[in-house]
């Protein structure tokens, strides 16, 4: 694994792990929030060497610079296309997961000719999620710098299959880079975007490989694959509760008092599913 950062034709740095091929077919990697190119870590050596992979810290996130502006979805597509520019990509495949799909997705409508595919982990035919209000609510509350106990009980609540104790305590590592005045802006930026009358116009061949019962895209080259226990995210984890509840559970985590479910999230599929990662 390489790593390096990419100055953008904005000024932006990008921070971004690569591998593989660099002649071969570019494959960019855009994560969730609150994550970082850490969540695609264990995917990136079980895929071909022929591939040239790019897992890349987006703006506010991770090793990538942390401005106070241009958190709007239509930004961070721009922040990914630069990032092509600056890496000489013509075109590449684009594999998003959860926050990042909506990224991918408006790079896709944007420049369609610079994608060669997508593949959409998690997605949704909108952002509109339950509990939005609750999220944003909490959100706006944390204190800075953000509790541990925050970030840790908020990702606990996507994961589904065990991970070791050493990637988990990446995982939150990571998620603690980003910015305290910058968590609610995310979500509030990704909360005020709307593709849904545009996905006709996605051309590129895509995929949106997930364990829940999503609406598919509208391009009629979008193919919807439905894996049992795949989960949503790339680290081998599934969204077993609304953000809007683990983010309530979060809150109470990082003032000290114990999740009203004893550690566990009332999973949708697999109720009181183990939630803390466990070494193995």
């Amino acid at each position: 694994m390489r790593f390096d950062k990419a100055r953008l034709s904005t000024g932006l740095h990008i921070h971004y792990a690569e591998s593989g091929d660099a002649h071969g077919t570019p494959v960019v990697f855009v994560h969730g929030w609150p994550d970082s190119w850490f969540s695609f870590s264990r995917v990136l050596p079980l895929l071909p060497a022929t591939l040239r992979l790019i897992a890349l810290d987006q703006r506010g996130f991770g090793e990538s610079d942390h401005p106070d502006s241009g958190y709007t979805i239509p930004g961070f597509a721009a922040d990914l296309v630069a990032l092509l520019d600056a890496l000489d990509i013509d075109r590449a495949v684009l594999v998003g997961h959860s926050y990042g799909t909506f990224v991918a997705r408006r790079a896709a409508i944007a420049v369609p000719e610079r994608v060669l595919a997508l593949a959409l982990i998690g997605t949704g035919a909108s952002t509109k999620i339950t509990g939005a209000d609750d999220l944003q609510a909490a959100l706006r509350e944390l204190p800075d710098p953000i509790p541990e106990p925050f970030a840790r009980e908020f990702q606990s609540g996507t994961v589904y299959r065990p991970v070791t104790t050493e990637f988990f305590d990446r995982i939150i590592e990571e998620s603690l880079k980003i910015p305290p005045r910058l968590w609610p802006v995310m979500i509030d930026c990704l909360l005020a975007y709307d593709d849904t009358r545009e996905l006709g116009r996605i051309r590129a061949p895509s995929k949106t490989p997930s364990s829940q019962p999503y609406p598919r895209p509208g391009s009629r080259s979008t193919r919807k694959r439905v894996t049992a226990r795949t989960g949503s995210a790339p680290n081998g984890s599934q969204p077993t509760s609304r953000p809007s509840s683990r983010a309530r559970r979060a809150a109470r985590a990082a003032a000290g008092s114990r999740p009203a479910n004893g550690g566990r999230s009332q999973g949708l599929t697999r109720p009181n599913t183990r939630m803390e990662p466990t070494r193995r």
